[in-house]
């Protein structure tokens, strides 16, 4: 892992950090710093406490509560029906709180360091520079959370020095996204491309401009600026035309590289890191993997609570073909006992309410032992495939209707999730006769690909389907020319078959999705359901475009019909009880009281 090493002296910054700012929103501490920044270890140790909130951020609650309010999936205990989960919170929740103080520590620590960067002109300037780039964009990043979860907030971009100073107005949502792009902006001239840090795990060019495709967006919805579409689409295009980046050609592989902490600079431009088990030095653990993600009790597989359950509008966006749906919705649950990754297959296309995300498994983690709470697992925040999908969605809100560029950008990551060159269908040719069970069939030799079915009255072939594959969904495999099928056994004879393979163009977009403007955003948006789910960022897309509410009311009467009473229920009420003030979080109670000049300002709804 090459991500800052949170060795014993960092450690000490973060405890300095920590008792002054942990209580406090905008810092209290109006003393000298007690940290000298008078060397470039020092910075790069400052700097490491900025990042360390990325970790508190987005390896606990992240997971399953504050980013996964949304139609691809929800909260899977149906017993306790209180709190976040279930949208009945009020502005004393303690998980807001909590949340809205860490944000603004990160900003906190990041004010620290900008303005104590430049104490020691004898570090050389590349050094400052590149330290002061990631401190700009991490200060940048906080904020976005914070205006996308709070709306307008105090805008604090120099730590307080007197007491009075504690008391900071809200800011507009406009003031706080014109901070980011500003920060944002001045941090993509110089911090260091991808190519050069060789991983993810750090601020880059590309995570910034990418970044900034994102912000500009949210800015269009949100604020209603239509024109911000114009910057969406100038940043997003940066990371595109510079032609480093590219899909990783097997969409599975981009999670494995996550659990197994290695790095693919080309799909993944922005990832939070995470390592160890928490035991001796290795402290810098998630849970990714153990709340969201295919329960397992088993200490070899690595314990996971599977606290995420899948919703059936999500598992009905894909179409056979479709290798994503395999990865991202478990088709199986791992078994109590047995080696590393045992499991037992679900029966296929059934109790789709209880399925599990598949996204992000222990089985392939390489830190032993496994332990119960914690994962070593990286967690994704920006890859490229979000990155083409939000050129396109800006190219065509700008255009008015569909281009061939943004089509392309679409189908591109259609593609490469497509069985391109795997079994479609089997065609039986010849059904045979005598056969009193089920034969055996062999593809291009291999007997684990498909089972049979027969008459059992005619002793006739069928049917041929394929097995169930815990990567894939089912054993498409890949075929550059059409197998052989050969069939033995069961009692009988003469039956013959042949395959249909899938071919790649059959991934792409239909003549209707784009037939207009209105159509390509809706396939835009299932997409993006379809590539980034449990990536936390689908509540955020939904209230930004402004269908937030209105989503979340359908899938409730969707549970309500097509999941068992009691289950139904309790699930229907995270999705009924959203009103349009669950656009935004409360403030936090605690900091209107903290903070005087918040009083009276409130969010919508939640006064």
């Amino acid at each position: 892992m090459k991500k800052i090493y949170l060795i014993l002296s960092t450690i000490i910054f973060l405890q300095f950090y920590a008792c002054h700012d942990a209580l406090d929103t905008v810092p209290t501490d109006f003393l000298n710093p007690v940290i000298s920044y008078e060397t470039a270890e020092n910075l790069e140790k400052s700097l490491t406490a900025i990042y360390d909130v990325l970790g508190d951020v987005y390896g606990t609650n992240w997971l399953y509560r504050y980013g996964l309010e949304a139609d691809e999936g929800r909260y899977g205990n149906h017993v306790d029906t209180r709190g976040l989960t279930y949208n009945t919170y009020n502005a004393s929740e303690p998980a807001i709180e909590v949340l809205y103080t860490r944000l603004f520590l990160g900003v906190t620590r990041a004010n620290m360091l900008l303005e104590n960067v430049d104490n020691n002109p004898e570090i050389d300037k590349s050094i400052r520079d590149r330290i002061r780039g990631e401190a700009l964009f991490l200060r940048g990043h906080y904020y976005f959370l914070l205006v996308k979860m709070f709306g307008g907030v105090p805008l604090v971009v120099t730590n307080s020095k007197t007491p009075n100073e504690v008391h900071v107005p809200r800011a507009t949502a406009l003031e706080i996204y014109e901070q980011i792009v500003k920060d944002m902006t001045a941090a993509e001239e110089i911090v260091s491309d991808i190519q050069t840090l060789g991983y993810g795990g750090r601020v880059n060019k590309s995570a910034v401009r990418g970044s900034l495709a994102k912000v500009y967006l949210h800015m269009a919805g949100r604020l209603g600026d239509k024109s911000k579409y114009v910057e969406a689409e100038k940043w997003a295009l940066k990371v595109i035309e510079e032609g480093y980046h590219e899909l990783n050609p097997n969409y599975s592989n981009i999670f494995i590289n996550y659990a197994r902490d290695e790095y693919d600079t080309k799909e993944s431009l922005f990832e939070v890191e995470y390592w160890g088990n928490r035991s001796g030095t290795y402290l810098e653990a998630g849970q990714v993997g153990v709340v969201v993600g295919p329960k397992s009790l088993n200490p070899e597989t690595g314990i996971a609570q599977g606290a995420v359950r899948v919703n059936q509008f999500l598992f009905d966006l894909y179409k056979e073909g479709d290798l994503r749906c395999g990865w991202n919705i478990a088709n199986f649950s791992y078994d109590n006992t047995g080696e590393c990754g045992a499991k037992t297959f679900l029966t296929e296309r059934t109790q789709i309410y209880d399925r599990m995300p598949g996204k992000y498994r222990r089985e392939y983690e390489v830190v032993t032992p496994r332990i119960k709470s914690w994962s070593s697992q990286n967690y994704p925040l920006l890859r490229y495939s979000d990155v083409l999908l939000m050129y396109a969605e800006a190219n065509n809100e700008i255009n008015g209707a569909p281009t061939s560029k943004a089509i392309d950008a679409v189908n591109q990551v259609r593609r490469r999730a497509w069985a391109t060159g795997g079994i479609k269908s089997f065609v039986i040719i010849e059904p045979g006769t005598g056969y009193t069970k089920a034969p055996t069939i062999k593809v291009n030799g291999d007997s684990t690909v498909a089972t049979a079915m027969i008459n059992s009255e005619e002793g006739a072939l069928i049917g041929i389907s394929l097995n169930l594959d815990a990567v894939t969904g089912k054993t498409y495999g890949k075929y550059i020319v059409t197998p052989t099928v050969t069939i033995t056994g069961g009692g009988g004879s003469g039956a013959v078959a042949s395959v249909i393979l899938y071919k790649e163009e059959e991934a792409d977009l239909t003549a209707e999705d784009i037939s207009s403007q209105t159509k390509f955003r809706e396939a835009i948006q299932n997409e993006r359901a379809r590539e980034l789910c449990f990536e936390g960022l689908r509540k955020f897309d939904l209230i930004r475009w402004g269908i937030y509410v209105s989503r979340m009311h359908e899938i409730g009467d969707q549970i309500l019909s097509m999941t068992p009473a009691v289950k139904g229920e309790a699930f229907s009420l995270i999705y009924k009880n959203i009103q349009e003030k669950h656009n935004l979080f409360p403030i936090p109670e605690s900091e209107l009281i903290r903070n005087n000049a918040l009083v009276g300002h409130q969010n919508p709804g939640w006064e």
